[in-house]
């Protein structure tokens, strides 16, 4: 076999350079330009939702992420090896270069809930944006629930036998 080989429009394309680049270009290689524009990356709104539902339970005074209904379906789910969802009250938007999220959260009861909410704002648009490279344009917040010092809802209930 030879350099050159029939392409499919009956001209001949020699190794190492690519169609398209033009009379008198045989014999060169096509530069490809920068690492960053040969090809496309996308991230999925599962991922974005996932750092900020991490970054919103890093903050001091965040109880739980969702609203009642999705944190009881979230008990359930937590209980089958592997169903726990990092996810649950977190709604991304992700478009080409920016992201929007929604959050859902139950704060603890004496905890300022604008501060509370300044902090899950500052620590998800830091975590996003460094690890995924879009602008967060805006992280709307829904504070669903407080959690008062004696509810009991993520305690195992007691033994009616013993």
């Amino acid at each position: 076999m030879s350099d050159t080989e029939p392409a499919g429009n009956g001209k001949t394309l020699e190794q190492g350079t690519s169609p398209g680049t033009g009379p008198g270009a045989a014999g060169r290689r096509a530069p490809l330009g920068a690492p960053a524009t040969r090809g496309r990356t996308t991230i999925a709104d599962g991922v974005v939702e996932k750092i900020a539902g991490l970054a919103a339970r890093d903050v001091v005074g965040v109880h739980a992420l969702g609203t009642g209904l999705s944190r009881t379906f979230g008990a359930v789910r937590d209980r089958v090896p592997g169903g726990k969802s990092q996810t649950r009250g977190v709604k991304a938007e992700v478009g080409e270069v920016q992201t929007a999220l929604d959050l859902d959260i139950v704060v603890e009861y004496g905890v300022s809930i604008v501060e509370v909410a300044h902090g899950v704002r500052e620590n998800v648009i830091a975590a996003v944006e460094r690890m995924t490279g879009l602008e967060v344009v805006e992280v709307n917040i829904a504070v669903g629930d407080v959690k008062l010092p004696d509810d009991d809802d993520d305690e195992e209930p007691e033994q009616r036998v013993q």
